[in-house]
């Protein structure tokens, strides 16, 4: 089951958002925590073809050239002096998804992801996904 909360509470969610979330329901049955005890970069294979579907580059493996680089800093000349990766930006580059699992409990891995977004130019959005139940690996 595909849970959500949307932030800021106050305002409902918005159509780009709802799409993302859709791709997850859609995958439910592939993906689900209780069922499938997946790694991010897998969870992140059975979604690529839904969030490409709907106009997002999609983290393709784990080489540089593989990565999706969204700028923090830049330098001289507008070249870009640091950049934090995502798993899948939009095509507008207003929202940043990163698909955790374990680490997102173990590691807090999702107070990264939160600071990482909020220093991206141009994000607007971040959706965090992290598993609805969690084994821990002993």
């Amino acid at each position: 089951m595909i849970r959500f909360q949307f932030f800021p509470r106050s305002q409902g969610i918005t159509q780009p958002i709802q799409e993302v979330i859709d791709c997850f329901v859609n995958c439910d049955g592939h993906i689900s925590s209780p069922k499938h005890d997946l790694a991010s970069n897998d969870v992140l294979a059975v979604l690529r073809p839904h969030l490409e579907n709907v106009g997002y580059r999609v983290e393709e493996g784990k080489s540089k050239i593989q990565k999706i680089g969204v700028p923090v800093l830049f330098g001289l000349g507008n070249q870009i002096d640091k950049a934090f990766n995502a798993d899948a930006i939009s095509a507008d580059g207003k929202i940043v998804i990163e698909v955790e699992a374990g680490r997102a409990i173990d590691n807090n891995q999702f107070l990264k992801d939160i600071f990482q977004a909020c220093m991206m130019f141009d994000v607007e959005y971040l959706v965090v996904a992290v598993r609805n139940h969690y084994r821990k690996k002993r």
